[in-house]
């Protein structure tokens, strides 16, 4: 017989799994992973998120919109042959109305909710919801989109949570800000660009990202979570989760690139 959720039943599974009202929280996840039917799909998913977490408290979820990027920077697939027009045509991003694309479901869900701030990257912009959504979401940096001007570190200032729902390590962007910080040889910045409008007007603009190495997230991760306590790993539905605290996280990250980077990155 299929797993049946609701609303209800995630309610439960989520605070089993260590959320709680007040939480300030950033989130990366996936519904497929959480298995069997959910009655009310990602609505349901949402609206118990948001139950647990209390206005008083905040939950963030990255809202990308990847495909408004630079072709040049594909990787799977790549686009060889038509990136002038993907940089002629791409249509501007407008955080009120542009989908998230590569994020799943219940993070293009929860774009759509009232209440939640949208951050003004083209690429890259996370969504938050609560207390401290729009100091989370505020004046996000073009160049080196999840670094020091970003919601993820503000996130870092507020001593927040990370939670990985159905997802791995390689998903979890706050190692992207570890990555900015960390001071090891061989960084390599890889321009990028995104259709957005300017004074009102569309335009392609480029910015840059001076860390954007990820290959090694996975074995990274698997090194915090050998620390005793760092990390409570949990079920909900048929979804792994694991949730850890995002500056412990992030402070050794920056530890481990710098012991073991670039070798780490090596095929």
């Amino acid at each position: 017989m299929t797993h049946i959720h609701t609303t209800r039943t995630l309610i439960d599974d989520f605070r089993r799994a260590g959320l709680y009202a007040g939480q300030v929280v950033l989130m990366h996840t996936s519904m497929r992973a959480i298995g069997g039917d959910i009655i009310g799909g990602a609505n349901a998913v949402v609206d118990a998120l948001m139950t647990v977490i209390t206005p008083e408290g905040t939950l963030v979820m990255p809202t990308h919109s990847a495909d408004n990027s630079d072709p040049a920077t594909w990787r799977n697939p790549p686009a060889p042959e038509i990136q002038k027009m993907i940089r002629d045509e791409m249509p501007p991003y407008r955080p009120e109305i542009t989908q998230t694309n590569r994020m799943g479901a219940i993070n293009e869900c929860i774009r759509t909710y009232p209440g939640v701030y949208r951050s003004a990257h083209p690429a890259f912009s996370f969504g938050a919801w609560g207390k401290h959504a729009e100091f989370i979401v505020a004046n996000q940096s073009l160049d080196n989109s999840v670094a020091e001007n970003s919601p993820t570190a503000r996130l870092y200032d507020l001593d927040g949570w990370v939670f990985l729902l159905g997802v791995g390590h390689a998903h979890n962007t706050s190692l992207h800000l570890a990555d900015f910080h960390a001071n090891y040889p061989g960084k390599v910045p890889e321009l990028n660009g995104s259709a957005m409008l300017v004074d009102g007007e569309r335009r392609w603009v480029t910015y840059r990202d001076d860390t954007i190495a990820s290959d090694d997230f996975d074995v990274l991760g698997a090194a915090f979570e050998a620390l005793p306590e760092s990390v409570k790993i949990a079920q909900v539905g048929n979804a792994t989760t694991r949730l850890m605290r995002q500056r412990t996280l992030v402070d050794f990250a920056v530890t481990w690139m710098e012991a073991n980077r670039p070798a780490s990155l090596r095929p």
